[in-house]
């Protein structure tokens, strides 16, 4: 499918174009530019209400729809990658998180077969899945969330080589609570393999973060959640993470997970530059009044968070294209900026940012479509229409 979207508002990371023209070619953005008029004879849609923006990026979600995406079903995952950009989102990484007393082996394998599935068939509808994030079971006992503690394993050089095998390549992210025994070795492996290590689900302190981070470690996981408090005379590893330039580091946009103040001075500390937007989702999002289950443990929303019986939060059941509402609403952030924490930012760090994240001639044509009242109207991945509204669909299939 090629067309113009013609007069549109177009916004990324690296930009603010007040009225724009981008042109989609097949499965490729073609050419981004100031606005001209439409040529003779071209095939355009009229964008002159809306605001154009790079296709949101999940690099941290654990499903969604009524959906895991920790599972040992491939047509979930192909579900999930049906569903999702109803909520903006053209990629994301396959969570991945522990299983009792063993590697989770059949979940790796799962999330393997979907992605190279997708790429066999890129003309299938749907978000892409661009590699897996393994959050766990490398991770603390105190600090460990609603991951029960049979889950939870020691790093060894020998698994770690062993998941490098069984991924074959898929594996674009790692979280890790780098104070355990055999962490740093681990760390360093993953790292000269190109894999991005985050530090998350810890109890390190500020020393202990700051020796990790040397190793390489470039990602942090939902700040403030899942590891020790931020305090004046214990810094903990979130100072550690805010004064390592090259980390980028995680929050949850839902205002529940980390107060709304707390989000907004986090931001101010790390600088939008660094910031990646989360939700961290569970297969109860974007269902209303959900019920649902984690790790063999019941889940309820309440209030708009996702609880165990026993009150912990686990997960959420937020939404990027809310996500984004929150920051603007909650932190003093331009949308310029918002579009660079949840598009290139992930990108970044799930090593895709040379075709993700922005918009720019060459990227794939993974775009988001609001109207004027950041409502969203269409989500385009890879050219294709992964979701539209009555009238965006009927827009953009005149084409």
């Amino acid at each position: 499918m090629r067309f113009t979207l013609h007069g549109a508002h177009l916004v990324d990371a690296t930009m603010d174009v007040e009225r724009g023209d981008l042109v989609v070619d097949g499965r490729q953005i073609q050419s981004v530019e100031q606005s001209a008029g439409p040529e003779d004879g071209a095939q355009v849609v009229d964008a002159t209400d809306s605001i154009i923006l790079p296709g949101f990026i999940e690099v941290h979600t654990h499903g969604g729809g009524g959906f895991n995406l920790h599972t040992t079903d491939v047509e979930e995952i192909r579900s999930y990658q049906r569903w999702i950009p109803v909520t903006g989102v053209t990629s994301f990484l396959v969570a991945v998180v522990g299983t009792p007393g063993a590697l989770p082996e059949q979940q790796l394998n799962t999330a393997v077969e979907a992605i190279e599935q997708a790429r066999k068939n890129p003309q299938e509808p749907g978000a892409e899945p661009m590699g897996i994030h393994l959050e766990g079971p490398y991770i603390s006992l105190e600090k460990r969330g609603a991951h029960p503690p049979v889950w939870l394993r020691k790093p060894d050089e020998e698994e770690t080589e062993f998941i490098m095998d069984l991924t074959r390549g898929h594996l674009q992210l790692i979280t890790i609570a780098p104070e355990l025994p055999g962490a740093h070795d681990m760390i360093r492996t993953l790292v000269e393999a190109g894999v991005t290590v985050s530090i998350g689900h810890t109890d390190t302190d500020y020393d202990q973060a700051r020796e990790a981070i040397k190793l390489g470690i470039t990602h942090a996981t939902h700040c403030f959640n899942a590891m020790r408090q931020l305090k004046h005379r214990e810094p903990g590893p979130l100072a550690a993470i805010v004064q390592a330039d090259q980390v980028l580091g995680e929050i949850i946009g839902d205002g529940i997970h980390v107060h709304p103040a707390m989000m907004d001075i986090l931001v101010r500390l790390l600088g939008p530059q660094r910031t990646i937007v989360v939700t961290d989702a569970l297969a109860g999002a974007g269902i209303p009044d959900a019920t649902f289950e984690f790790a063999g443990q019941q889940a309820r929303v309440i209030c708009g968070a996702a609880r165990l019986s026993d009150g912990t939060l686990t997960g959420s059941v937020l939404t990027m294209d809310q996500a984004m509402r929150n920051m603007l609403d909650i932190t003093h952030v331009t949308l310029s900026e918002v579009s660079g924490m949840l598009s290139y930012n992930p990108a970044r760090s799930a090593h895709v940012a040379e075709r993700k994240g922005l918009l720019k001639a060459g990227y794939d044509a993974d775009l988001v479509i609001y109207n004027k009242s950041l409502e969203l109207q269409a989500t385009i991945c890879n050219g294709q229409i992964g979701y539209a509204t009555d009238e965006w669909r009927q827009r953009l299939n005149k084409q």
